[in-house]
């Protein structure tokens, strides 16, 4: 079995089964999108979690909300990887597949290696439901799987067996074998079960019988585990002990993260936090999770249209809020014109994309980095945005915190970039105290900031900070500082409206001085052997290349690596460090958009290594590409 490294095999305490000891796993569940597959992977991670483990997570759905059943469309899949050591990606290849059905056998035998352990739900292949994917004979029996460690299992059969004395008709019973499953697996990787029991209680508080059916279903998955013969021996994970700093952890999801992060900026700076929004995937799961939170100042508004969510957000900043918007690719094409005010206002306003495919609708539930030069160019005239993008589905809330401190310092919107692989993606997260978060308070200005040349004291909206360029945020309806607001152009230092030439020139130019005088950190490079070969990469990337690296590493190569969180401005010292190497290598899931920023900017001919198949790159991959860059010409 290709579990990773194991230690000899000993029994438990028990005397009946033996357990084996591994460094790390990689579990996928997969079903129809009905059968549960995301709740239970959310409940095998959370309990990993709690048992001290590091871990990454890639769920993968339908965009259907209910896609036929059966079919291989309709598959929907979470896979997890876990460690008791540091890991960077949910992994390439699963050790261990759950398929509830034929579909979902199908869709995924291609991504096992050979010797992985197959777990199937025999109840479901039957002639028809096999004959629907394509299956002429059953692959069960045909051979096909001869490679694999396969474990057949009725589940559908021993879930109802075990709810009989419920008070359910048959379907109802058959929902909860996604609990019978997860109750297998808990046992043979001695996951923790008390959070879960916990969770179908609360879940289910208002209807009890099925909290009890769920349990029951829970723990029959566990105790067949343990009786039955087909499976010999168990498997221990050991908490990763030396991977994580002191603190206390908590498992979370880019889209949380992100969503106490913006929580975490409004109560640093000050402000009320308003979030203008329309429900769009992978983004809505911002906007759920921060209506929960009107005990921290928080007012959500979900509009009737992209226009009107962001056009509300920047309202609210006008008004003296942390205004935000959240959505995706579609989303921020339709709120270009808006983006375009907010440039022209020099109003703070966070502006979250959570990329997806593309273009048009695309691939509405698969990941994607192709909205960069969206972010960067996607409006009219020259109306230049920050970029900040995370890494990591924990490092979302540090990206909020960092967007919201250039929106605030600098008056202007920023964009975020995430996406879906980071939003839906989940990984343990030190919680920090408050002392850790930056200070992020504005001073309003309250008084008349310019003397004309009779001596009257006014107010000048456009008169600027010497240091940030950041015009003044005056709050509306406070006594003497009116203004005037809107989309046509300003006259430097009044506000006033103005059609003269000169005057566009020296705005448009200030505005770009702005953005580019933004104060970012310099890159830092990982290179221990003075490389000459460089892996840049940005946003959810980081991950894989992180691991190829690692790999290569280990394999005796000489390669340095650096990852950009800031895509406009970039930092400083880019420049510099590009030059110092022969070859730059830039993977990114579009078809070279930061490669295309950085041959302009900087005369560098990097190579790009693109990928558009709503996946994130596989370490393996990535591997291959690297070193064939390493030893190529």
């Amino acid at each position: 079995m290709l579990l990773g490294q194991d230690a000899p095999t000993t029994e438990d305490h028990a005397g009946r089964k033996q357990v084996r000891r591994l460094d790390r796993v990689i579990i996928r569940f997969a079903g129809d999108s009905g059968d549960g597959m995301q709740l239970t992977g959310d409940r095998f991670t959370s309990e990993t979690a709690s048992f001290g483990n590091d871990l990454s997570t890639l769920p993968n759905f339908p965009a259907e909300i209910r896609a036929p059943a059966g079919t291989l469309p309709g598959v929907s899949s979470f896979q997890l990887h876990f460690a008791d050591h540091d890991i960077l990606t949910p992994g390439d290849a699963p050790n261990v597949l759950v398929a509830m059905n034929p579909a979902a056998l199908k869709a995924n035998i291609a991504d096992l290696p050979r010797g992985a352990e197959i777990i199937v739900n025999t109840d479901e292949f039957t002639k028809r439901a096999m004959q629907k994917v394509g299956y002429a004979a059953s692959p069960l029996e045909d051979g096909s799987l001869d490679g694999y460690s396969l474990h057949p299992v009725p589940l559908t059969t021993l879930t109802v067996q075990a709810l009989k004395d419920f008070d359910l008709s048959r379907k109802e019973a058959e929902r909860s074998k996604n609990m019978f499953a997860l109750g297998l697996l808990s046992w043979m990787y001695h996951r923790p079960t008390e959070g879960t029991e916990r969770f179908l209680r609360a879940k289910f508080a208002k209807k009890p019988q099925i909290a009890e059916a769920n349990l029951a279903a829970f723990r029959a998955g566990w105790n067949f585990g343990e009786t039955t013969e087909d499976f010999a021996v168990s498997y221990e994970i050991a908490p990763a002990t030396t991977a994580f700093p002191a603190g206390t952890y908590r498992n979370i999801s880019g889209n949380l993260a992100l969503a106490y992060g913006l929580i975490a900026a409004s109560r640093q700076a000050d402000l009320p936090l308003f979030l203008g929004s329309y429900p769009i995937t992978p983004a809505s799961d911002i906007l759920h999770e921060l209506s929960r939170h009107k005990n921290f100042g928080v007012r959500t508004f979900q509009a009737e249209d992209e226009i009107a969510g962001i056009g509300a957000a920047l309202g609210a900043a006008f008004g003296g809020s942390l205004g935000v918007t959240t959505t995706s690719g579609p989303g921020v094409a339709l709120k270009s014109e808006t983006i375009g005010l907010a440039v022209s206002l020099e109003l703070p306003l966070l502006i979250v994309d959570i990329q997806r495919g593309g273009p048009s609708t695309g691939l509405p539930t698969k990941t994607e980095q192709a909205d960069l030069l969206q972010a960067m160019f996607g409006r009219n005239g020259e109306a230049p945005v920050p970029i900040v993008a995370p890494c990591t589905p924990a490092d979302c809330f540090e990206a909020a915190l960092e967007a919201a401190r250039i929106a605030l310092a600098y008056r202007t919107p920023v964009m975020l970039l995430s996406d879906g692989y980071l939003a839906n993606g989940s990984e343990p997260w030190r919680i920090p105290a408050t002392a850790e978060l930056p200070d992020l308070t504005v001073q309003f200005t309250t008084r008349p900031n310019h003397t004309l040349d009779d001596g009257t004291e006014v107010f000048w909206p456009y008169k600027r900070d010497p240091h940030t360029l950041a015009r003044p945020w005056a709050i509306p309806g406070t006594p003497g500082l009116e203004h005037r607001i809107g989309g046509i152009e300003k006259q430097d230092g009044t506000g006033n409206i103005s059609y003269d030439p000169a005057n566009h020139d020296v705005m448009v130019r200030t505005r770009q001085a702005k953005i580019d005088g933004i104060t970012v950190p310099d890159l830092t490079v990982d290179d221990p052997h003075g490389a000459r070969t460089l892996v840049l990469g940005w946003g959810s990337t980081y991950g894989p290349i992180t691991a190829a690296v690692r790999r290569l590493r280990t394999a005796g190569e000489s390669i340095a690596q650096a990852h950009l969180r800031h895509l406009n401005p970039f930092p400083r010292n880019l420049g510099t460090v590009l030059k110092r190497y022969d070859k730059v290598v830039i993977p990114e899931m579009n078809l070279g958009q930061l490669a295309t920023l950085i041959r302009a900017k900087y005369l560098v001919d990097v190579r790009s290594c693109t990928q558009v198949n709503g996946m994130p790159f596989k370490a393996e991959q990535l591997t291959g590409v690297l070193e064939e860059a390493l030893h190529g010409h």
